[in-house]
């Protein structure tokens, strides 16, 4: 918008600009949605280290009943448990949850995007948000008389 109000009428080099700085904010938001599906790969191991310790643990207590030595192998599946729970129950849908959301603020702004150079190529406003209308995903595109029954209630300024 900035580039708008200063003057700038070209809307190649607008869009150009607009297209990296869209790339540098994805590239940027994915690093955290990649870091968490990095920790989701990381839990089984994680389990799998904790059961093998607690099999240590047990072989130092063999001599003991078969009472104790239940729990303590209990207590090193436990371990495994807990690497898969939170890998596949926690942090691999956060994860894929974290990717679908920046993937539709991507989205977004695609369509501002759109809307804005179409403005700086001289459409009229209903024609220049029709272009942004058309890249949104249908699940959440607007039909053409909904879009048109909005913009036609809004409150004047």
């Amino acid at each position: 918008m900035r580039l708008l109000t200063l003057g700038t009428n070209n809307a190649h080099e607008v869009e150009s600009i607009v297209d990296a700085e869209i790339e540098s904010h994805h590239h940027e938001i994915a690093l955290v949605a990649d870091a968490v599906l990095t920790m989701a790969d990381a839990m089984p191991a994680l389990g799998i280290v904790a059961a093998v310790l607690g099999v240590i643990h047990t072989m130092g207590s063999i001599t003991e009943p078969p009472e104790v030595l239940g729990h303590l192998i209990g207590g090193a599946l436990c371990g495994t448990f807990m690497g898969v729970l939170l890998s596949y129950g926690f942090f691999a849908p956060f994860g894929r949850s974290l990717t679908i959301t920046f993937k539709t603020e991507s989205e977004y702004l695609n369509c501002i995007k759109c809307c804005l150079l179409a403005h700086m190529m001289g459409y009229a406003p209903q024609v220049s948000i029709e272009f942004g209308r058309k890249t949104l995903p249908p699940h959440v595109r607007p039909s053409f008389a909904e879009l048109e029954e909005t913009v036609t209630n809004l409150p004047p300024d």
